[in-house]
């Protein structure tokens, strides 16, 4: 959570460069007072070790993150697979394209090994950590 000020969200990404860490992805939901940030970055330990050591609320989460060759077109089998094995999602959002220049997509879902096994099984592919930090 950061503050609902003007510039916060520039403070946020400008303090983790200043640690060689990059935002991969963001999605915000804005309160009167404090902002709801989700991302995901480059190094997620780094950013848990400065976020504690600055004082800034947080919680972690892995996410699932699925790479799709054609926007349209995947985005769609990806829901209706998830919709077919009855899996919700929580919270989605885009992240910036890949050292590929794929799209993909970050999921929380309520049951991460579940979704997992049902994006295989539909044959998407996945990016994991060690895909995203660059």
């Amino acid at each position: 959570m950061i503050a609902n000020r003007v510039g916060s969200l520039a403070a946020l990404v400008k303090l983790l460069r200043s640690t060689s860490i990059e935002v991969l992805g963001l999605s915000m939901q804005d309160s009167r007072d404090a902002t709801v940030v989700r991302i995901i970055t480059s190094d997620p330990e780094g950013t848990e070790h400065l976020f504690m050591e600055r004082g800034i609320p947080h919680t972690t989460c892995t996410p699932l993150v699925v790479v799709l060759r054609e926007s349209g077109p995947d985005l769609l089998e990806c829901l209706e697979q998830l919709m077919i094995g009855e899996t919700n999602i929580d919270f989605a959002y885009s992240l910036l394209p890949g050292p590929r220049g794929h799209s993909m997509l970050a999921l929380h879902v309520d049951d991460y090994e579940f979704a997992l096994s049902v994006l295989n099984r539909g044959g998407f592919k996945l990016a994991y950590q060690e895909d995203l930090s660059r």
